[in-house]
């Protein structure tokens, strides 16, 4: 589901005391990948033998990255223009004491990222003027996924509490949604804001209360925790909450388009049910309340070193063209990171990291700048796409 503002090791927060913050990213020599017969502002067309596994090592003490990045790879001419040439990962952010990163979100006025470390029941910050981390929020209800409301509101998901949230100016918490039909909500994952009416979108998979790790196990017995999992709405004005689909297994991040015409939702139930999908599903947005058409966006099967693999899309966002850009992780090297794929539905790029990545976000002041929750730390590379939303 992210380094040129500082190289030093002191940006940790209170509770993640080896959290270091190690300036340029660097990557182990590979014998085969050193030569790199590209310019500093050209992306190669099909460039996945340049680094095939991706680097392994971040930090002070490791090899400088020769440009282009050879783990930002090429799998289609569509993904030349977003490749900066002279632009490497790096990894913001490192802690062994961070557990499980997750819910990136950019706020634009403040100009720093928020995100979740869910077992740690925390959120953390990330300031672009100086590269400082520090808690941002403790507890924080185990929350996984944060955005901003276009009134610059903080919105988070809850999966200690089973609830969406809205922090307010006054530093109160409104909660937005708790119960469904009489019943509690299983563990919202995921919010998205729609700018026309202001309502929130949310997916509700149940992942915190299926373990005591990222919130509070539900003694059901059940993969369904309290009820069946599902997409839902929350009107801003009425505060009523309408599902808008349960035809999908375990719905986890979700985005909408440019044109806020069609919704994406990544699919994670293969987690728990054998005959799931592990793709990522889109439907058409009617009337800007309803949903219609499901279907299949993209598979989150690849072919590596001749085998078919499948990993898990979790966090999505789209870029101003379309593309969806995916979190992606589970299978291991040359899979693990983010998967960029077309308007269409074809992959056309990878940026390969070290970590299983959770989510990803656009942000920094062009809204071009990804970046990318992995595991134990925060990696983030500037692109030549923006960002379609304002988090």
């Amino acid at each position: 589901m992210t380094l040129h503002e500082t190289n030093h090791d002191q940006a940790s927060s209170s509770h993640l005391t080896t959290g270091t913050n190690p300036g340029l990213a660097r990557r182990d020599f590979l014998s085969a990948a050193a030569a790199i017969a590209v310019g500093a502002h050209t992306a190669m067309a099909q460039d996945k033998t340049a680094s095939p596994k991706g680097r392994s090592r971040y930090g002070e003490h490791a090899q400088p990255v020769r440009y282009p990045d050879p783990d930002v790879v090429v799998l289609d001419d569509r993904f030349k223009k977003y490749k900066l040439g002279n632009s490497a990962i790096r990894r913001v952010y490192h802690s062994r004491d961070m557990l499980w990163a997750e819910g990136p979100a950019w706020n634009g006025v403040g100009r720093y990222l928020l995100w979740s470390d869910i077992p740690n029941n925390v959120q953390m910050r990330y300031l672009e003027e100086d590269g400082h981390v520090s808690t941002f929020r403790r507890p924080s209800g185990n929350s996984n996924g944060n955005t901003f409301d276009f009134s610059g509101r903080q919105i988070s998901c809850e999966h200690g509490n089973r609830r969406v949230v809205r922090y307010e100016y006054n530093g109160t918490i409104t909660v937005l949604a708790h119960k469904v039909n009489g019943k509690e909500l299983n563990a919202p994952n995921d919010a998205i804001v729609h700018p026309d009416d202001g309502a929130i979108w949310f997916t509700d998979p149940g992942y915190g209360s299926l373990m005591n790790y990222e919130g509070h196990k539900a003694d059901t017995g059940s993969v369904q925790p309290l009820q069946k999992e599902a997409v839902y709405r929350i009107d801003a004005d009425s505060g009523k909450i309408t599902k808008l689909t349960d035809e999908i297994f375990k719905p986890n991040g979700l985005c909408f388009s440019p044109d806020y015409k069609k919704l994406y939702v990544a699919d994670t139930g293969a987690s728990h049910y054998a005959d799931a999908p592990k793709n990522i599903k889109v439907w058409d947005i009617e009337a800007g309340k309803r949903i219609k058409n499901g279907r299949e966006f993209a598979s989150m099967s690849l072919e590596i070193d001749g085998e078919e693999k499948a990993g898990f899309a979790d966090g999505i966002r789209a870029d101003k063209d379309g593309n969806i850009w995916a979190s992606a992780g589970w299978v291991g090297d040359g899979y693990d990171g983010v998967h960029i794929f077309a308007p269409d539905g074809t992959r056309i790029g990878q940026i390969l990291l070290p970590e299983i990545c959770s989510n990803v976000c656009f942000g920094g002041t062009k809204r071009n700048r990804l970046f990318m929750t992995g595991s134990q730390s925060l990696y983030a590379v500037y692109t030549e796409a923006i960002g379609a939303h304002i988090t």
